[in-house]
């Protein structure tokens, strides 16, 4: 769903720093080899994460969705030398793309790859974060805040994506579309909590961002 003209978007794109030829690679293999590759961050939104990570240049960065592993590369960009990313993702069957991937970058030795129930490995963590991305499964957006929120540095910022979900959040919702329904909650919680602050951007499809007080 494109909030703006497509050629106004095809403009901003145009005029948006250039993705890197490891994340070309990338984008290319994932459309070549794997199911549902709009589920890439892709270019511009690539960018965007990019350019937060860098202005928060974080040392401790969870992702939550892997998928084949654009945006853990993404997030990286703006990763301090000692810094570290842990990415989580239930399908083992992509875990030889991402690492694949991530074994050309720059950043090789600060990703760890975690395959999993995300639910379950978060409250095991002992880390703190400077920088948690949320882009997994919607229905558990509302319970992967929960469990994130005391595990964050104070002026931590927490990235939420889909959060419009093609524009369904403001449709008359289906009571068999738990995704949605999930959405239209955690949209509310995040902005009415007052442990965040939270501002929803219009960029692809939602990207809301929460800062931890």
């Amino acid at each position: 769903m494109h909030f703006i003209p497509q050629e106004l978007d095809d403009y901003v794109v145009a005029h948006s720093q250039q993705e890197p030829e490891l994340l070309q690679q990338l984008t290319r293999e994932t459309y070549q080899k794997i199911l549902q590759p709009r589920m890439l961050s892709g270019h511009y939104q690539g960018r965007v994460l990019s350019m937060i990570s860098k202005l928060i240049n974080p040392k401790t960065i969870l992702e939550i969705g892997t998928y084949t592993g654009y945006s853990a590369l993404c997030l990286c960009e703006g990763l301090r030398k000692e810094g570290k990313l842990i990415t989580i993702d239930i399908n083992e069957e992509l875990e030889w793309l991402q690492s694949k991937y991530f074994q050309k970058s720059d950043y090789k030795e600060q990703i760890i790859q975690k395959v999993g129930d995300a639910t379950q490995i978060i409250p095991s963590l002992e880390e703190k974060f400077d920088l948690v991305f949320i882009d997994a499964d919607k229905p558990n957006y509302p319970l992967y805040f929960e469990q994130i929120i005391d595990k964050m540095n104070s002026g931590g910022i927490i990235l939420s994506d889909n959060v419009l979900w093609s524009g369904k959040i403001i449709e008359k919702l289906d009571p068999r579309d738990e995704s949605t329904k999930a959405l239209l909650h955690y949209n509310k919680l995040i902005n009415e909590d007052t442990r965040v602050e939270t501002l929803l951007l219009a960029i692809r499809d939602g990207l809301t961002i929460s800062r931890v007080i």
